[in-house]
């Protein structure tokens, strides 16, 4: 089984000066035969899936543009979009508790010396948490052709760049 990644990141240093780095994905991805949409907002460039090809698990890409003294750093973060995101954040955090809430009832019961049959959730909560897992990797896995377009087009539009130090 493969190491599970949540949100792969990278850094990409380039000569380019930080205006340069901006305005020309500004101009790419204002072309209309550009395969992917976004925007640039201050020092960020957010490269995104067109919607006519999107699906629920289709990725992102955000950009972070530092300039440094030897020309510019990206930081690139690839990862679900928002509301994909929120939706297991916010699920973990619901059986989170749920396990919290039945471990503190089970073991007070107990101690007391009471019936705990509540901690036999804790095995259905195991599994349902193992499916979410189970299912955001399969997400992946049917995002991962976009997610290399996206990584294909921030090369290209940056290919123009002689120095190219990409570290992972």
């Amino acid at each position: 089984m493969e190491p599970i990644t949540i949100r792969l990141r990278f850094k990409h240093e380039t000569t380019l000066p930080l205006d340069q780095v901006l305005t020309t994905y500004q101009v790419a991805l204002k072309q209309e035969t550009s395969p992917v949409t976004g925007f640039v907002a201050n020092n960020h460039v957010y490269l995104r899936i067109p919607a006519k090809d999107q699906h629920f698990w289709s990725p992102q890409l955000n950009l972070e543009v530092i300039e440094t003294e030897a020309g510019s750093i990206i930081y690139g973060l690839f990862g679900p979009r928002e509301s994909v995101w929120l939706m297991y954040i916010f699920f973990y955090t619901l059986l989170g508790f749920a396990a919290l809430v039945i471990m503190i009832m089970g073991f007070s019961q107990m101690q007391l010396g009471l019936s705990s049959r509540i901690l036999w959730a804790l095995p259905v909560l195991a599994l349902i948490t193992f499916f979410a897992v189970m299912t955001a990797r399969t997400g992946q896995k049917l995002g991962k052709d976009q997610m290399n377009l996206l990584h294909q087009y921030y090369r290209d539009i940056l290919g123009k760049c002689e120095s190219l130090k990409v570290e992972y």
